[in-house]
């Protein structure tokens, strides 16, 4: 680099700096000279540009890597040399838990997050499971990874005990299950400290313990509530080979059914009434989302090649989103669930051959529950069809109870016991009738048709209509509606203050005692009848509002007291619904078919306000159905997990809650 010009006093001077003899570097300037100081020229000029950052942590890192492996050799050595021959071949066969006490080792399990102990593999065969476990087939592609980072981020995720007064145990046995481990420890907010090296998301694809998160014991009680309560309206897990694989550890093994169940985990803890778990909402609330967050860690880094799992996993998510209240976070694990299932081709139904029968059903069932939620969504939120219904080909799963579906073949539903999965097949049919409706009213909006073509819709409408209505005709018997009111007439006992006070007390009771009756709870049929039927009327109610708009501009006008008696019959039968299915089955459902029933119940209202002739069996109908609405918003309030969000309600609430 060439001498500045310049010496470095005058340079912090900003004078002209001279010399007499140009050619002589050692001969001092004249203001050095002047001042009696030293003429140097040590000043460097800096680089043009932005510093080289990434030069620069590379240069950190390897300073770091050497001063941290020098570190350890001196302490190695120190070790080395004050321990007998035995110690040092047991402290070699175990160098993570040696040098803690078998307190300190349940205390402080290992983290999701980056720790100073080295990642290690075990090379034991494998059995053969139902899901091919990932880590043993794919992501060769990930290096090993040799990154040491500091161990102040590794206590991010680690339960840790601060205070005797924070622990929330249950000494009693539960569900089956011991629950005398169950606890849970609050924890403290730790200070973040940035690392120096960002881990690579490889890092964090490996296997894990399910005692990293919280007590075996405590897990399995979490699960068998899923499928107590949650399963039967969301079948998409086989049930046998995922209790096998649980039983054998298989998490300790495959990094992405580690995922599957903490997803699974987390998804039940929002779902379940708050009652069935043994701890306080807030700790509750807490491990939902260590559980979600360390699934998260894992399938960031596992995307290809893409499995059912990962569909799975982040359904899971959605649901987890959802009831937290998290609506971009919902529909983006939406959006990743729906994209994954259409790269897989889960849409056709070519792509199934040659696949397990319970990999076959694990994906068909998984893919209408995608559908499902997508016309939901679509309806409820206005947002548009992800998942059309003329792009797909494939069929509904078979109605087969999961012990019946085996690696290598379909074995025979006994004569006389109705399967599960037969009621995610009829709302499925449901819900594709609702998506036919709403591409017509959407591209109706688009280009109203007009003349000969808006009569052809009509037709069309009207034909939507009719199927609706005898959608459910031929359930099986155990999801059949049993009536307890006419439909002719609302009787007294169906609204009231009385009504609606004891149906609160039966809400509280449900929610906040643990040894309430949940047999009703229990009952998959009983439970996905209120989903199957409620989710009926709203479609019909989507039918009959387009129908209405057809005849409105074709004819110029429409019979007034006519659409009254519609929207009368269509409240007295949703009432009729809700009255005739236990109030333990309908909160089993939770928020999701508040939502339905609010959706139809505010439109209902808003249209007999407008027709001042309504008759009044229609303005009670409707004030009996917002009765029942209030009772189903302190449902959904029951679900909530945040106390800040949890507000106060009575039997006399009413709909001020709506």
């Amino acid at each position: 680099m060439r001498q500045s010009q310049s010496c470095d006093a005058c340079r912090a001077r900003k004078v002209r700096c001279v010399r007499e003899n140009l050619e002589d570097p050692k001969q001092s300037c004249k203001h050095c000279i002047a001042l009696g100081i030293p003429c140097t020229y040590d000043y460097r000029p800096k680089k043009r540009g932005p510093p080289n950052l990434y030069l620069r942590r590379l240069q950190e890192a390897a300073a770091a890597a050497v001063a941290s492996q020098s570190e350890q050799t001196n302490q190695t050595n120190d070790v080395t040399a004050s321990i007998s021959p035995v110690s040092a071949h047991q402290s070699l066969a175990s160098p993570i838990h040696s040098s803690l006490s078998p307190l300190q080792q349940h205390i402080q399990p290992p983290s999701l997050e980056p720790i100073l102990t080295p990642i290690q593999t075990s090379a034991a065969i494998i059995s053969p499971s139902r899901y091919p476990i990932a880590a043993d087939s794919y992501h060769n592609h990930y290096s090993p990874v040799n990154t040491i980072l500091p161990t102040s981020t590794s206590g991010a995720l680690l339960p840790q005990k601060t205070d005797d007064n924070q622990s929330y145990s249950f000494s009693e046995s539960y569900g089956g299950f011991p629950a005398y481990n169950w606890s849970y420890k609050h924890q403290q907010p730790f200070p973040v400290l940035l690392p120096s090296v960002i881990p690579p998301l490889s890092y964090y694809y490996r296997p894990h313990r399910l005692e990293d998160i919280a007590p075996r014991d405590s897990i399995s009680l979490i699960i068998a509530l899923f499928f107590d309560f949650v399963y039967p309206l969301t079948p998409c897990i086989h049930k046998p080979s995922f209790m096998a694989d649980l039983h054998t550890k298989r998490e300790e093994r495959d990094p992405l059914f580690f995922a599957l169940v903490m997803s699974t985990v987390a998804s039940t803890l929002v779902q379940v009434p708050r009652s069935y778990v043994p701890m306080e909402r807030s700790v509750v609330r807490k491990l939902a989302q260590r559980c979600y967050e360390a699934s998260r860690h894992i399938t960031t880094a596992a995307y290809d090649p893409p499995m059912s799992t990962h569909v799975v996993i982040r359904y899971f998510d959605c649901i987890y989103h959802f009831c937290e209240g998290n609506d971009a976070a919902q529909h983006a694990a939406f959006g990743e669930a729906a994209h994954i299932a259409v790269t897989l081709r889960m849409h056709e139904e070519s792509s199934y051959e040659g696949l397990d029968p319970i990999e076959c059903e694990v994906r068909r069932r998984t893919f209408w529950l995608l559908f499902d939620a997508d016309k939901s969504m679509s309806i409820l939120l206005g947002r548009p069809i992800c998942l059309r219904d003329e792009d797909c080909t494939v069929h509904f799963p078979k109605e087969l109870d999961d012990e019946y579906i085996i690696h290598s073949a379909y074995l025979p539903q006994p004569r006389g016991k109705t399967a599960l999965v037969s009621g995610l097949n009829y709302i499925s049919r449901i819900f594709a009738l609702l998506g036919e409706i709403l591409v017509r009213i959407r591209v109706d909006k688009r280009s109203p048709p007009q003349g000969q073509f808006a009569t052809a819709r009509l037709e069309e409408v009207q034909s939507l209509h009719s199927r609706i209505m005898g959608a459910l005709v031929h359930t099986p018997e155990p999801l059949r509606l049993k009536q307890t009111c006419r439909q002719s007439r609302l009787p007294a006992e169906c609204g009231g203050a009385g009504f609606r006070q004891a149906t609160f007390a039966e809400v509280k009771d449900f929610f906040e005692n643990p040894k309430a009756s949940r047999a009703n709870a229990l009952n998959p049929f009983l439970v996905m009848q209120a989903n199957l039927y409620v989710t009926q009327q709203l479609v019909r109610f989507v039918v009959e509002q387009y129908r209405d708009e057809l005849i409105m501009a074709l004819q110029g006008n429409i019979d007034e007291h006519q659409v009254a008696e519609d929207r009368e019959a269509v409240a007295s039968d949703l009432l009729n619904i809700l009255h005739s299915i236990p109030i333990q089955s309908i909160a089993t459902n939770g928020p999701s078919l508040v939502h339905k029933v609010r959706f139809v119940a505010s439109t209902l209202l808003d249209a007999v306000r407008k027709v001042e002739t309504a008759p009044a069996s229609a303005a009670r109908a409707h004030a009996f159905l917002w009765d029942f609405l209030s009772i189903l918003s302190e449902i959904e309030r029951n679900y909530l997990l945040d106390d800040d969000r949890d507000g106060t309600s009575s039997g006399d609430g009413g709909i001020s809650m709506i």
